[in-house]
Parts: structure tokens; C-alpha cells; sequence
């Protein structure tokens, strides 16, 4: 079994009369990069922030088990990104490390230029962060949040407003700190489809709750093209398709049948259920790609404001 490192455990934010984050589970394993999913305003950034001890739960709670449990002593092994990096605009790339690293007590010039590079900034000499491109801001917020080394890192919509090369650029650096750094990462993003690349976990929330919680392979599967069946009693079926040479299948509950290949076969196939007597309900092809699935599960689409 996957070691956890961080479990919550009904963790609610209100403010006022309004609840930002309600009763929200999330469990998330040691070296995952595990996405948090949902439109702009759903909750993402307020379960960050509390997560990096930057709000306090109004009740609920969580616990950095991977840490030993004291969440106070796993704070400084955490590393954040949320909302807009706290960049001095009018310094370069090294002063605005140098200024981070001195804070913990870091002085070695080395140091800063590791960062840089393992960020992919290695190269931009003198130029004021300023005038930075938007993805070379956020990949010197992550620079940032790497300072001290941290375990885990939380990474608040990184690739939102970036143009296509950047969201590459930023989703590979991602993978890269998580495989070779052994880092494990929390990303928030309301482009299901992109952290679909790289995430190996995910939880959908939408309106501060969360819908579902499932790994990189289970979401997969609910999106992949498939035959449904609907019937009463889908277990007179099954005989059906063994015998038919269906072997790519999932019961879903009494009631619904996935079939994974032969596609093209729908037609074959409810006619050979119809001869062994059978009713169905329904039988059709079924496709749905991520941000289809998103829409579904959330009511929504991804990307809107709330």
C-alpha cells in the first residue's frame, strides 16, 4: 500500500456567511502529483492556503501523517506557489533568491544559481523580473517555493494564462521535480485535460465540495470510449459476452455493463443479447474525452468564473 503523506478529514473555510471549502477529504500519497480540479472560485486556492498554514480551517482538519503528524514542524517542509508568486520586479532572478535564501539563513551564490537552472533560468543574466514573460514569472515563483528544500510543493494554478508553449514548458518541469527531486506535488488547475499529462491522482471539486477523488488510471477509464449497456439485471449478460469472446469488460452495478473493445460490434452484440432472450434497456457507443467528463460531473464548464 502507497504511503500517505497528507489527509484531510472534513476541512471547512467559511467566510461570513459564505462556505469556501465544505467538509472536503482528500488523501494524498507520498510522491504523487495529485490534481485539484475545478472552475476558478470552486475552492482551490482557500484548501491551499490552508494547507500551507496561510488560513486557519474554521473546523475540520488535517494531518501531514508522511510528516509525522505535526503538521507545525511539516510546514517548513513545504514549499507554496499560491496566487501571484511574490515577485520584486525591479530585481533579477538571482537578487529575488537571494533575498528568499537569506531569509533561511542560505548564503552560497551556488545555491541560487541550482535553482535558477533547475527551473530553467539559468540564463537571463541581468534582466529585471519585470520583464519577465509571464512564464518565466511563474517559473521564478517555483524557484521561490524551492528555496529550503521542501518535500512537498503546492502549486496554485501554475499554468493558467500561459500561452501553449508554456504550458508545456511548466508541465514538464513539473514531472521533472517530481520524478528526479522525489517531490511531491499538489497542483490546483481548472484545465482538466492538461494535468491529465502529468497528474497521477486527482479530486474534482466544484462549489467547495469535492465530487470525486480518483487516481490518473480510474479517470481514464471512465473516459475512454466504451459500449454501455443498460439492462435490469445485467448479470444474465455476462454469459453473453464470454461466450462471444468479450473479454474487456467492467460492472459497473446491477444495472450498467462497460465494454472496452469491438466497438464496431454494438450492433452484433445486441442482437446476439436480443436471441438469448435478454431485455435491454439501452445499448450504444459512448465517448467522452476529460473536459467532457468535467462538464458532466460538475455541471458546469471548465474554465468559467464563479
Amino acid at each position: 500500500m502507497e504511503e500517505l503523506l497528507l489527509v484531510t478529514n472534513e476541512l471547512t473555510k467559511k467566510y461570513k456567511n459564505t462556505v469556501a471549502v465544505d467538509s472536503v477529504d482528500l488523501h494524498i500519497k507520498k510522491g504523487s502529483i495529485y490534481g485539484l480540479i475545478g472552475k476558478n472560485g470552486a475552492g482551490k486556492t482557500t484548501i491551499m492556503k490552508m494547507l500551507a498554514g496561510m488560513a486557519d480551517p474554521t473546523s475540520g482538519s488535517f494531518e501531514y501523517v508522511g510528516f509525522g503528524g505535526d503538521n507545525d514542524q511539516a510546514f517548513s517542509r513545504i514549499g507554496a506557489l499560491i496566487e501571484s508568486p511574490a515577485i520584486q520586479p525591479n530585481l533579477t532572478a538571482f537578487d529575488n533568491l537571494k533575498i528568499k535564501c537569506l531569509a533561511y539563513g542560505i548564503g552560497d551564490a551556488d545555491y541560487i544559481n541550482e535553482k535558477l537552472k533547475l527551473v530553467g533560468l539559468g540564463n537571463v543574466g541581468k534582466k529585471k523580473a519585470g520583464k519577465f514573460s509571464l512564464g518565466m514569472k511563474q517559473r521564478l515563483g517555483i524557484a521561490l517555493a524551492l528555496v529550503g528544500e521542501p518535500d512537498f510543493l503546492l502549486l496554485d494554478e501554475p499554468i493558467n494564462g500561459l500561452d501553449p508553449q508554456g504550458i508545456v514548458e511548466i508541465r514538464d518541469m513539473i514531472a521533472k521535480l517530481n520524478k528526479e527531486n522525489d517531490i511531491t506535488i499538489l497542483i490546483s488547475s481548472h484545465i482538466l485535460e492538461e494535468l491529465s499529462k502529468i497528474a497521477t491522482d486527482y479530486a474534482i471539486i466544484n462549489n467547495g465540495k469535492i465530487i470525486e477523488e480518483s487516481t490518473s488510471n480510474e479517470l481514464k477509464m471512465k473516459c475512454r470510449d466504451k459500449i454501455v449497456i443498460k439492462a435490469a439485471d445485467t448479470s444474465v449478460i455476462l454469459p453473453v459476452l464470454d461466450e462471444k469472446g468479450f473479454g474487456e469488460y467492467q460492472v459497473i452495478d446491477k444495472n450498467t455493463i462497460y465494454v472496452f473493445e469491438r466497438l464496431a460490434d454494438v450492433s452484433t452484440l445486441n442482437m446476439e443479447i436480443a436471441k438469448a432472450g435478454i431485455p435491454v434497456e439501452s445499448i450504444g457507443v459512448v465517448s467522452s474525452d476529460l473536459e467532457e467528463y468535467f462538464l458532466k460531473v460538475t455541471g458546469t464548464i471548465a474554465g468559467d468564473k464563479a
